[in-house]
């Protein structure tokens, strides 16, 4: 009989990934949206603009069969990372997750690029979300735009206590995109270090948006995850996702459902639903 702490720990994890979405399985779409005021893009356009556009994805998404969505500051580029992320683009990325759960029924989850840590718990609280993307919960690596970086599951859970938040589920990602790990951090290593922290799935990636990771490199990663589930988080297009679905537990698609498979277009309904009927063909 584990102690009353551990057994609260172990309840706090989800046992498979219908505990979040609908299904075993699920297939969650992006949201990926416009510059947000601070970014190098933003061209003043005012808040509006930028809820219509992440409302209108959203619902594209829910309309071609998804089981849930991330809203995620893909556009405020090049990124900040961890504690450097300003407030004003903590504030905004609230704001529109928010109007975005006003028109979105599905599990809805929360990314802050790079690596938000409590600000990305923050804006889930403040969107009701039921999920975060942890882009570096454990370990240590340096980001695309030259930010070293470390893990923030220490701060992150502690203040997910501290705010009555443990209802809002941890995806993390190992090995993530768009970062290179420290140096003796390898798969087996990433991998236990955020099981042994209490991440409820864990995410494999390709280098960079767009791009898929090895078959290979989620064959291991599904063997070392053990009990967890595992989300293919970057990549994942109509002609390869039945492969990634015989392995995986789930995938998050964004590049490749935009209209003409461009990522700064909008989501293409059409496109959604030939995604998902491959991703079904692998069942």
């Amino acid at each position: 009989m584990p102690p009353l702490w551990k057994s609260h720990l172990d309840a706090l994890q989800i046992t498979t990934l219908a505990d979040i979405f609908r299904t075993p399985n699920p297939i969650i779409g992006m949201v990926h949206c416009w510059p947000m005021p601070g970014a190098p893009g933003y061209q003043g356009y005012g808040m509006r603009d930028i809820i219509h556009h992440a409302q209108a994805d959203a619902q594209a998404l829910i309309a071609g069969g998804c089981d849930g969505i991330i809203v995620e500051n893909m556009w405020d580029i090049p990124f900040r990372a961890g504690a450097n992320i300003p407030p004003e683009s903590i504030a905004a990325h609230a704001v529109v997750a928010a109007a975005v759960r006003d028109v979105c029924p599905l599990p809805m989850g929360i990314n802050l690029v790079h690596n938000g840590g409590v600000a990305l718990l923050a804006i889930a609280i403040a969107a009701r979300a039921e999920f975060i993307r942890v882009c570096m919960f454990t370990g240590a690596g340096v980001w695309d735009a030259g930010s070293f970086d470390e893990g923030c599951a220490a701060d992150l859970l502690r203040r997910r206590t501290e705010l009555h938040a443990e209802s809002i589920k941890i995806l993390a990602d190992v090995d993530k995109k768009h970062s290179v790990r420290f140096p003796g951090i390898d798969l087996a290593t990433h991998i236990e270090w955020t099981r042994f922290f209490g991440a409820d799935a864990l995410i494999v990636s390709g280098r960079m948006t767009g791009d898929a990771p090895d078959l290979s490199k989620v064959r291991e990663a599904k063997v070392l995850a053990g009990d967890r589930p595992i989300i293919i988080g970057s990549g994942a297009d109509a002609a390869n996702i039945a492969a990634f679905m015989s392995v995986a537990d789930g995938v998050i698609v964004g590049s490749s459902i935009k209209h003409g498979g461009a990522i700064a277009e909008q989501v293409d309904v059409e496109r959604v639903k030939r995604f998902i009927d491959a991703a079904r063909s692998a069942s």
